[in-house]
């Protein structure tokens, strides 16, 4: 059974960095695209990031382009995600998600948690002054 555990949350200033990290295991990790997705405090669910299989393709949504960096690191079968720049707005739960394939795919409206095979427990990221 696949296992996502995430970790790296925290609560920091606006401007702020954080790096959240999430630890695979019970699945072929190389195999799968693998996603960052946020419920936000209205429990919208807002696909972040998505890094493909061998980690050469990756996509952001518009609003944390350019601050945030999604990688992976599948030796260690582990995902990360670098915030920069940090918002009051990127104020979340965030989820380490797993694709159903090998690509990965860019989302512009909000996500199903059925679009996805496998969801970790998150890690609460907070921005606040």
């Amino acid at each position: 059974e696949a296992q996502l555990v995430e970790s790296g949350g925290g609560t920091v200033h606006p401007g702020g960095s954080l790096r959240l990290s999430c630890a695979a295991s019970g699945f072929i990790f190389s195999s799968y695209a693998m996603n960052w997705v946020r419920q936000t405090p209205g429990n919208v669910l807002e696909w972040v990031s998505s890094i493909n299989s061998d980690g050469g393709i990756t996509y952001y949504a518009d609003s944390v382009k350019g601050r945030f960096t999604i990688s992976r690191d599948n030796a260690k079968n582990t995902l990360y995600l670098e915030l920069n720049s940090l918002k009051s707005e990127d104020t979340a739960m965030y989820y380490c998600v797993r694709a159903t394939s090998s690509i990965a795919f860019y989302y512009d409206a909000p996500v199903a948690r059925s679009r996805f095979a496998s969801w970790g427990q998150g890690t609460q990221v907070t921005v606040s002054s």
